[in-house]
């Protein structure tokens, strides 16, 4: 979850599960990869900035999409520099900033439990 001016950074995703809906910039770690460097490394990819600040913000168990279970890291950061770009077209639409009051739908099911913890503080999500 970027932040930047009290907004959020979302694209609407393509090709995976949640198809259609919008999401932070985010992926898998890399072997050995810290969080924050995984946080780091997959902006970029994704958006093409820069961020700073990494911070835990939730932790998700999510089974929502059985026969897969994941087991979600949700961070949170400052947008740091760059504007943010399309880098990879087949996975996103085009990058934008919402507030957190005015958030487009339908959101990706792991950005509602980063956004929920940003709000309220609560950092553990078994669902």
């Amino acid at each position: 979850m970027i932040l930047k001016n009290n907004k959020v950074l979302l694209s609407k995703r393509h090709g995976s599960h949640g198809d259609g809906e919008y999401a932070f910039p985010g992926g898998h770690l890399e072997y050995m990869e810290s969080f924050e460097k995984c946080a780091k490394r997959e902006t970029h990819e994704e958006a093409g900035i820069d961020i700073k600040n990494v911070q835990l913000l939730c932790v998700g168990n999510i089974k929502k999409w059985a026969p897969k279970h994941y087991v979600h890291i949700g961070l949170s950061a400052d947008w740091e520099n760059g504007e943010p770009t399309v880098m990879e077209p087949d996975k996103t639409e085009s990058w934008d900033w919402y507030s957190l009051e005015q958030l487009p739908s339908p959101l990706f099911y792991a950005c509602t439990m980063a956004i929920e913890a940003y709000k309220t503080k609560k950092n553990y999500y078994d669902s």
